[in-house]
């Protein structure tokens, strides 16, 4: 099993900045994609930033610019600094994990952390 522990949430206003925090503890081999994603209300989860084992980055464009995702591979956490947040920033944040339990597995399974709340007022 593995558990994915996320920190960081909070309430801000317009324009101020948020760091959040997700650490993987757990059976855990390698770790290949962690990424961020949110929830607005009434809105799907979407994308904000994925970092690549070998530190390569993808953003959405809505955040490109003002977000920066990065990872310790030693510790198996990951991080994301949110400048410059906006009230549409506002949602449940939650970090996924593709990660291998043993050198034996064929595939990589997903998990999913319990959500941290960010809230941005105008």
């Amino acid at each position: 099993q593995v558990q994915l522990v996320e920190s960081g949430g909070g309430l801000v206003q317009a324009g101020e900045s948020l760091r959040l925090s997700c650490a993987a503890s757990g059976s855990i081999f390698s770790i290949n994609t962690m990424g961020w994603y949110r929830q607005a209300p009434g809105k799907q989860r979407e994308l904000v930033a994925h970092i690549t084992s070998g530190g390569s980055t993808n953003y959405a464009d809505s955040v490109k610019g003002r977000f920066t995702i990065s990872r310790d591979n030693a510790k198996n956490t990951m991080s994301l600094q949110m400048n410059s947040l906006k009230p549409e920033d506002t949602g449940v944040y939650y970090c996924k994990l593709l990660l291998k339990h043993t050198n034996d597995d064929t595939y990589l399974r997903a998990y999913w952390g319990q959500g941290t709340q960010v809230t941005v007022s105008s």
